[in-house]
């Protein structure tokens, strides 16, 4: 294992950090991480300079969306060292790999440790701290994978981030200047023209600007061309739906606004994809090396669909149509949006990354979101969903092949 630049060659042997994976498994199961997080809190008690502690309390703290704290401890935790190692799955281990990491929540980055979970891949992460420029050791690793994922916040990172692998001389995946091209209104610009994608007009438009809209000013409206009402609007650099609504009319913004965090906003045109059964379906695929992989469909009958609130778990009917989704993909789904996809994959140019997606009335491929740090996992009860292992083997094997393993 490489030395921690952080850490002196005769620093004691560390435990090797949890990781967000073994965390959120852990939750999954229905075991509570309280225990957990206190153990780690002793840890780091008996030893201020356990910074895994303290990376993995972090994490737990995220979980249980407590966000000031964990931030806090995670800052902590990246001013004792930068370089984290997760558990060794084999000796030797298939392949090395160094995930270059973004501070912030866990969506922040991609979740690299779940995709080579149970494999023979050894990673670590080495996390990028604004104001505090350092080369990790990159040359000791076989694979380099760029885990930041896109925001303003990143922003910065992303171009450090580019700057210290220049030279590097193993490979790397996911280029970050790539990853950076991700938000919302580039992707909207570079695909919207793309055949048989929709890719819905998207604006980054002012708090002020919507006020402004929100008044009647007809100026205004120029300010989200081709976003007429009902339109969708979201906090720029939210996640999980968290201050995303669809609003039908002007009138609906000043309620809005009163709530709504932050001064930036994307701005798009409502459409309406329900099936002609009444219900949405949403959609996660993931391109691995341009092939598209299923991940999960959720079914609602309303328009914001997540996995967690589609109700997947109490309709087996729901659970049916899902596995279906997966047993027909390639020769089903991946077929009547091959071109659609193999577009997107060379638009993008990434190695990894992931399309939550639906499907317009006339069988378009609509793009609510393109990003590489959307998670991927198989922690769902077997019980359940008893076809879902075998598909996330064939994700994860897919992402191991990335890697070069085999």
């Amino acid at each position: 294992m490489s030395s921690d630049p952080d850490t002196p060659r005769h620093a004691v042997v560390r435990t090797p950090l949890m990781g967000l994976a073994t965390l959120m498994g852990r939750m999954f199961a229905g075991t509570g991480l309280g225990p957990l997080a206190q153990r780690l809190i002793d840890r780091a008690s008996a030893d201020p300079e356990d910074a895994e502690a303290l990376l993995d309390l972090s994490s737990a703290l995220y979980l249980a969306n407590n966000p000031d704290l964990a931030r806090a401890t995670q800052e902590q935790a990246l001013a004792i060292r930068r370089l984290y190692s997760l558990a060794r799955p084999a000796d030797p281990p298939g392949l090395r790999v160094l995930a270059i990491m973004a501070p912030g929540e866990p969506a922040a980055n991609t979740p690299v440790d779940f995709l080579i979970e149970n494999s023979d891949v050894a990673l670590d992460l080495y996390y990028l701290v604004p104001g505090r420029p350092e080369t990790p050791p990159v040359d000791d690793y076989d694979r380099i994978f760029v885990a930041v994922g896109e925001s303003d916040r990143n922003a910065p990172l992303l171009r450090e981030a580019e700057a210290l692998l220049a030279g590097c001389t193993r490979p790397v995946l996911n280029a970050p200047a790539h990853i950076a091209r991700l938000s919302r209104d580039h992707v909207f610009a570079a695909l919207h023209s793309t055949p048989g994608v929709v890719v819905p007009a998207t604006a980054r438009v002012g708090r002020r600007a919507l006020e402004g809209i929100a008044a009647q000013d007809p100026a205004a409206h120029t300010v989200v061309e081709g976003a007429e009402f009902p339109i969708v609007v979201r906090p720029v650099g939210s996640h999980a739906g968290r201050g995303l609504a669809k609003l039908d009319a002007p009138s609906a913004l000043p309620g809005y606004l009163r709530t709504a965090p932050g001064d930036e906003f994307y701005v798009m045109p409502f459409v309406d994809y329900r099936g002609a059964d009444g219900l949405f379906r949403k959609y996660r695929v993931v391109l691995i090396g341009g092939r598209p992989y299923a991940c999960h469909m959720a079914i609602s009958d309303h328009w914001m669909i997540h996995y967690l609130n589609a109700g997947m778990g109490e309709s087996a009917a729901k659970r049916a149509e899902e596995a279906r989704f997966f047993a027909r993909f390639e020769e089903d789904f991946a077929r009547r949006h091959h071109d659609a996809l193999r577009a997107l994959g060379e638009g993008v140019a990434l190695d990894y990354f992931g399309v939550d997606c639906g499907e317009t009335a006339t069988g378009e491929l609509l793009i609510f979101e393109i990003d590489s740090a959307l998670i991927v996992h198989a922690l769902d009860p077997v019980d359940l969903y008893p076809y879902k292992p075998p598909q996330m083997r064939k994700v994860f094997d897919a992402f191991r092949a990335l890697l070069g393993v085999g």
